[in-house]
Parts: structure tokens; sequence; C-alpha cells
């Protein structure tokens, strides 16, 4: 007979029967941490698997590179590719592979500020030696346009070259085609745009009713790639139609709608890293550890700006960069100074946030697309250009509407001379310029202008500009 009382025997065999359940709960616990850890590698695996990379060495970069000015900012060149094999076959077949976008991404070493710097691909620059690689026959220094260094040396030539003409060291690479453009669309649930007019451009295969909406990866393409059929018909104007895309497009990221939804994310995070080719530095882990540092950044703190530019007198078609903006620009970044630092103007609205139609009221063929090259160089966005109803028209005259007067003095003051009509029946921000034979110019830049560099911010809005 057993001496253990029999309380004892009955707390033991309790404890006995309790322990199936014990090892059962820390059996399942052990293979829900081993199946999430399992998913999570498998995911990790996979994103890490997805991004391609192309070796850009210091025999590429050279030996005369600018210092790294602010240790912990970040400067990312952006380009997007116009590569028309494969998948991109549709869009016209050309051989080789050019920027289509050249783009400088500009992180704060505090994480708090953005900007992203647009460099036209007409500019007019002087190109560095960039050595022979990969089947390219290499650079020889010269006066050339801005997108040649990728077709002579590949992404290592435009990075000598962007570095070379901005002296701001440049940390890593990205480069999007148009695939993984479409993709990235897509992921995100497409993105929101407005259109004054209709478009039908066969050669972007775009076809679009006016108005907000929002597009997909496809017709997103097109937007962004289309030309002669939108705005003025110049790169300036594409190029400030993409930065606005792209500031729709972070909105929407950001705001909330993309982090909050796990499969959301994990698609988008999947069409991110299918969609870029990068350097070997800029890794998934890289690309995830700036991701976090950034999830207190506001949108609103991401500025968008193209370098400074005007039209060549020597080379028609071609630009140059206005001095000493440009240079102003490129200091502003390589230091990690605020662009909210660098201000001028008492214009009550920023030009970058006024859109402008353009009516030829005068016989002079061209002087619409003249105003709108001289508009543009000052950060306005050209809406659309063309003729009015009837001819002469004897006064420049600007016309609004109620949504519209806060912008007026902003264009008045760069005019020589226009007269302010108020049209109460206009429902738009937008204001119309009628150009009219009594038409004096615009004013010239000021070298002090600061405000040709300050850009509009991520929460831009293309319909209520």
């Amino acid at each position: 007979m057993s001496d253990v009382p029999p309380s004892h025997r009955s707390k033991r065999s309790h404890r006995r029967r309790r322990r199936p359940w014990l090892h059962l709960a820390i059996a399942v616990t052990a293979a829900v941490v081993l199946l999430v850890v399992g998913v999570v590698v498998g995911v990790w695996a996979r994103l890490t698997g997805n991004v391609k990379h192309i070796d850009v060495t210091a025999d590429d970069l050279g030996t005369a590179r600018p210092a790294k000015m602010a240790g912990t900012a970040l400067n990312v060149l952006v380009v997007g590719s116009d590569q028309r094999d494969g998948a991109n076959a549709k869009y016209g077949r050309v051989e080789g592979e050019r920027t289509d976008t050249i783009m400088l991404v500009h992180v704060s070493s505090r994480r708090d500020h953005a900007m992203v710097v647009s460099f036209p691909r007409d500019s007019l620059v002087p190109l560095p030696a960039c050595r022979a690689t990969g089947g390219l026959p290499g650079q020889r220094p010269h006066l050339g346009m801005i997108n040649e260094s990728f077709n002579s040396g590949g992404i290592g030539c435009t990075w000598k070259t962007i570095e070379a003409l901005t002296h701001i060291h440049i940390d890593h690479f990205v480069k999007v085609d148009f695939s993984g453009f479409k993709s990235l669309v897509d992921a995100v649930g497409g993105v929101e745009v407005c259109l004054p007019e209709p478009v039908r451009d066969k050669k972007a295969l775009l076809h679009l009713p006016a108005g907000r909406q929002t597009l997909n990866g496809e017709q997103a393409l097109g937007y962004v790639r289309a030309r002669y059929s939108m705005g003025d018909g110049s790169d300036i104007g594409r190029i400030q139609r993409q930065q606005m895309f792209i500031a729709s497009m972070v909105k929407k990221v950001m705001s909330g709608e993309t982090l909050t939804d796990p499969a959301r994310l994990f698609a988008v995070l999947d069409a991110a890293t299918n969609a870029v080719t990068t350097d070997r530095g800029l890794t998934p882990s890289a690309m995830k550890d700036l991701a976090l540092s950034l999830r207190g950044l506001d949108a609103g703190r991401i500025r968008f700006i193209t370098t400074p530019w005007h039209y060549s007198v020597t080379q028609p078609g071609r630009v140059e960069w206005v001095q000493p903006q440009a240079d102003r620009l490129f200091q502003v970044v390589a230091r990690d100074q605020n662009v909210e630092g660098v201000r001028g103007g008492q214009a009550k609205v920023a030009r970058s946030k006024v859109q402008i139609e353009l009516r030829n009221g005068t016989w002079r063929s061209g002087l619409a697309r003249e105003v709108a090259a001289s508009l543009e160089q000052r950060g306005y966005h050209i809406a659309k250009i063309g003729d009015t109803s009837r001819k002469p028209q004897a006064k420049t005259t600007i016309l609004y509407g109620p949504n519209g007067e806060t912008r007026v003095p902003t264009l008045a003051r760069d005019l020589v001379a226009a007269a302010p009509k108020n049209v109460p029946a206009a429902r738009t921000n937008r204001l119309v310029l009628v150009i009219g034979d009594d038409w004096k110019g615009v004013k010239p830049l000021r070298g002090d202008d600061h405000e040709t560099i300050k850009g509009f911010d991520a929460t831009h809005d293309s319909c209520a500009a």
C-alpha cells in the first residue's frame, strides 16, 4: 500500500492528466512559430530572388568622385529604361536601351524630408570620359545630350555623368523598364490622375476621357510616355506629368491604404523587387531598412524639382541649365539641406501649383509655344495650347474663375503686362492666358530667384492645381 496520501496522489494524477494538453499547446505554438518563420523566410527569399543586379565598379566611376558630404543621407540615381525586347516589343522594336527618365532621389540624413530632382533628357551638357564595357563603346569627353551616356557606357557611365555634372555623391542606382513600371502601378491598385482634356494618342497606345480617374499599369505607362498629345508637347511638359504621377503614387502608398493591407503590401513589394535592377549594394535588406526608417515621413515632405533650364540658342530643341540656380540646387542636395530653407520671391501661390491654358490671340504663328517654354522654365504647368476663337485680340489677359483668383498674382508678377479678368462661370483653378497684340513678353529670371528650385510636394493634386 502506498505511503503517499490520497490527496497528493490526486494532485499528481491531475498534473499527469494536464500534461498532454500542455504538450499539445507547446507543439501547436512551435508549429505556428515555425510556420510563420517559414512564411517570412519564404517571402524574404522570394523578394531577394526577384531583384536583378548590375555591378558598378570603381573603374566605371573613376577616381575624381565628389566627396560624401552628409554621411547618412542617401542619394539614389533612378533611370527609366525604354528597352524594347521581350514583353516590351509591342511599344516599337528599337535596338539597344535608352534612358526615358533620369532622376536623383535624395533622402535626408534624419529621414524627415526627401527630394526628387529630374534632369531633362534633352539637356545639352559636358559629358565625361567613360570606359568601354559590356559590349558598349564607351564615351569620349564632349558636349552632348545627357542621355547619351547610357547608350555609350551603360548605367555606370550615367552614374559618373550625373556625379560630374552635379558634384553630388551617388550611393546607389535603380533602373525600371516598361513592364516593371506597369506591374508596380497595378500592384498599388492603380494611380489617380486628372486630365483636363480627352487623350487620343496612337503612338503611346493611350485613349482616355477627360476628368479625374484611376489608371491601371498599361494606361499609366502611356500617360507618362505621351508627349505630343498632351500639354504643350514638350519633354519638359512630360517631365512635369511624370513627377505629378509619381507624387500621386507615393501619396497613395504612404496614406496607409497599402501599408495596412498585408496582401497588397506583399504584392507591392513583390512587384517592386521584380521591377528593378540595382547595384549590388542596394539589397532587399537595405531597401527594407530604408523603408522602415521612412515610416514617419509625411508625403508632404517629399518635393519634386526639375533642374532649372532654358532652351538652347545654339542647338534648337535642346535645353541648357540655368545658372546659378542649377548649381545652387545641387549644393542643397549635396549638403543635405532642406529646400524649404531656400526661399525667394513673395508669390502667394508657388508657380509649380499653377496650371495655365495658353490661347494665341495674335496672327504670330508659334507664339503660344514660345510663351509656354518661357513659363515652363519658371516651373509653371502648361495644361493646353490653342488659339482664340476670334483674332486678333488687342489685349493680353489673364482669365480666372473664383477658384483661381489666388493664383493670378503669381502669374501676373512674371509677365511684363497682362490684365486680369474674372470669369465667374469658370469652375477650375486653371488660369487662361490670352496672348494679345500688346504682348510684351515674360520678365527675365533674376539670379536670386530661388523659387525655381522649390518644386512641389507629394500631396500635389493635378486637378486642384
